[in-house]
């Protein structure tokens, strides 16, 4: 279960996550978008990856990328 702090944006619902529809591109030559019935996305909760930091470092193939929370509660990601 999803909890909300105090003060947070409200998490995502089940019922929220179900009607989120693919976005398709508008290059002809784009993968068909798979439909939300046949994918499962996982959901991770940025406490679990800050673990009460405000900035981490990500690891993407050769590159690493510092994502960090903003005064606002927002996530900025820089390479």
């Amino acid at each position: 279960m999803i909890r909300q702090e105090k003060g947070s944006n409200p998490p995502f619902s089940a019922a929220m996550i179900r009607t989120l529809k693919p976005v398709t591109p508008n290059e002809p030559d784009a993968a068909p978008a798979v439909s939300p019935a046949s994918q499962t996305q996982r959901l991770v909760e940025s406490r679990e990856l800050f673990r009460g930091e405000n900035e981490i470092l990500i690891s993407h193939g050769d590159a690493i990328y510092r994502m960090k929370i903003t005064r606002q509660g927002k996530l900025i990601l820089n390479k």
